[in-house]
């Protein structure tokens, strides 16, 4: 008969027992491929239009401080490159700005700050065009400022009475169509805006069309998209409200 020591086995586990293997499972692999995917849409764009301010005699100071303020942010926020294009129309500006989130928030508090300053800021009466999140690629390879002289061209008044919505529409998709043909030229030319604009002059968005779009306070102001995005919402967990009593009840 066989012993009781022989019949129980040794229940005395050693530590190693417990030691597993770290395998790379399917569910790993992808999680690492969405973090690769996600850090390739840390992208965003900004385009934002503004009048120029009567008393700047150099549009060109104008390039300049933008592209000094893109210089100190990229200091800032190391790694974040600032891409896009500054169109500085007789009157008024058309800017798309790509870069990080944080890069682009920092342009519109300055736009914010300018607000403020009233008639003494650089550029008057800015309005938010578009923000796209999360954008796959840039459409500019660089970040420019071109100097135009186009006309003050008159809209018919078939033209005035166009929507916003289809102005909005129109322009967008016009410096869409600018944006990839700027991807065209060789990279770093710093004429690329130059080259293709006199190439191309039916993608720059009339200067009326401009003057159209900042009358639309449907499109938000910097100060008023930056106010609802500093909103917090407020929640009040600790009271509650009888409907149809005009007396709060505490909870």
């Amino acid at each position: 008969m066989a012993s009781s020591s022989e019949r129980i086995p040794n229940m005395r586990l050693e530590m190693e027992d417990f030691a597993f293997e770290e395998r790379v499972t399917m569910y790993m692999l992808r999680q690492d491929k969405q973090r690769e995917v996600r850090k390739k849409f840390l992208l965003h764009r900004l385009i934002f239009i503004a009048r120029i301010s009567p008393e700047l005699a150099d549009k060109r100071d104008l390039g300049g401080y933008y592209e000094q303020l893109y210089q100190d942010l990229q200091r800032y926020y190391q790694g974040d490159g600032v891409t896009g294009l500054l169109l500085l129309y007789p009157s008024y500006i058309l800017h798309i700005v790509e870069s990080s989130n944080d890069v682009l928030f920092s342009v519109l508090r300055d736009l914010g700050h300018m607000q403020r300053q009233g008639h003494s800021a650089l550029i008057l009466e800015p309005r938010i065009l578009v923000i796209s999140h999360d954008i796959p690629n840039r459409l500019f390879q660089q970040w420019s400022y071109k100097v135009l002289s186009v006309p003050a061209r008159r809209l018919a008044a078939a033209e005035q009475t166009e929507s916003h919505e289809k102005l909005v529409s129109e322009s967008l998709t016009m410096l869409m169509k600018l944006g990839v043909e700027m991807l065209k030229t060789p990279k770093r030319s710093k004429n690329s805006a130059d080259s293709v604009l006199d190439k191309e002059p039916e993608l720059i968005v009339p200067q009326d069309n401009i003057e159209q779009l900042l009358k639309n306070e449907a499109l938000l102001t910097p100060l008023q998209y930056l106010d609802t995005y500093d909103c917090p919402i407020n929640v009040v967990m600790d009271s509650g409200h009888v409907f149809g009593s005009s007396n709060p009840t505490t909870v």
